[in-house]
This record gives structure tokens, sequence and C-alpha cells, in this order.
């Protein structure tokens, strides 16, 4: 069956976090958010569905996104958008949900900043495909490639040349999954005190042209 692709919309928010948490985590039981929160996952989930829906349009907002349908019910999704927008939107939408939700924007961000030494996102002029994810029912259908060509044609159009996906370092699942909608290695970064934290040597870009 030939799944439907949507662009997100406000109510798809509890599913983007569950799409969020799943991407980030990849083969890992713990991703990004479980650490620059130090909550349990129902609270994880609670506030990257507030994220999702956030004014600031960072690449967790529901308008970032593109869905895959199967009989009328999300099924996988990802966020594809310009690489130069991320950075200054994530900080201001976490730090408005934080504050919303009482607890330190900059509290959650130095939390996450573990990362920061082998992250690895390609150029301002990339456009970036990020948090993708299916749910475990879903897998084996075709889903993500459906979701990367739509997402790839959508850039292609808005101007871009580039493409840029990121994913950990171990995730031999997303890997398979990249290469065969024609990305390639384009390089990566490791760090011990990232390994030590979460079992991964670090991140691997992918990239190709539109």
């Amino acid at each position: 069956m030939t799944p439907e692709i949507r662009q997100g919309r406000a109510d798809d928010a509890d599913f983007i976090a569950r799409t969020i948490l799943l991407a980030q985590r990849g083969p890992r039981p713990l991703g990004w958010f479980d650490f620059a929160l130090a909550q349990a996952e129902p609270q994880v989930l609670d506030f990257i569905g507030r994220l999702a829906i956030a004014k600031p349009r960072s690449w967790y907002h529901v308008s970032q996104f593109l869905i895959a349908e199967i009989d009328g019910k999300p099924a996988a999704a990802l966020c594809a958008m310009p690489s130069r927008e991320t950075r200054d939107t994530m900080r201001s939408a976490i730090e408005e949900i934080a504050l919303a939700v009482g607890m330190s924007g900059a509290d959650i961000l130095a939390r996450g900043a573990y990362a920061r030494p082998c992250w690895v996102q390609g150029g301002e002029e990339d456009w970036l495909i990020e948090h993708v994810a299916s749910q475990p029912s879903a897998r084996g259908r075709g889903l993500i490639q459906a979701l990367i060509a739509r997402a790839l044609s959508e850039g292609g159009a808005a101007g871009f040349s580039r493409a840029s996906i990121t994913f950990v370092i171990g995730n031999d699942a997303a890997e398979r999954c990249y290469a065969k909608a024609g990305f390639a290695f384009a390089e990566e970064k490791r760090d011990a005190a990232f390994e030590a934290l979460t079992g991964s040597p670090g991140f691997r870009r992918f990239a190709r042209g539109m």
C-alpha cells in the first residue's frame, strides 16, 4: 500500500514527540532528551510534545515534519528544513517550554552539551533531514524511503542543492536506509566522553545532491 504523506499538524504533537525520541535513541536505550531533561519517559515525551507546538518553529515543530500515514494513521515521520535555521530556533523553543514547565532552559542545554564535541551537521546551505523514525509496527513497508524522497523533492523546490543527514555511529539500520536513499559518507566525529555516556563513539553525517 502506498502511504499518504502530508505535512505535520498541531494534533500530531504527541506522535512527533514519540518519533523524535525514537530517532534520538536509535539502537541505544537513551537519547539526547533523556540526558538533557534527566526525567522519566512520560515527562520527556510531554516536554517534546510541547516543543512541537511552541512558538519558535524549531526542528521539533510540527510544521517542519512530514508524516507518512497508513490507513489514515501516522506511522512514520521526519523533519526537513534549512540547516541554517536550526540552532537559534532550537534554543529559543527549549527555553520557552522550560519556562512554562518550571525548569531551567540553561540547565537543560548544559546537560545536553555532552553531544557538542562530536555533533556534525553540514553547511548552512544544506537542506537538513533529521528526526527520522517509523513506529516499530510499521517498519519494512518503505515509509522512510517515501518520506526521504518527498523531503528531497521539497528541498530541491526550495532551491537547495545538497542534503545532509546525521545519525549516531552504530545505528546500522539508519546507515543502510540512508545509503539506499542515495546518501553517502561525508564526515564523522568521535568523542571519548560521549561514548562513555551513550555507548556510541559519536556522530556520522551522510550527504547527497538533490
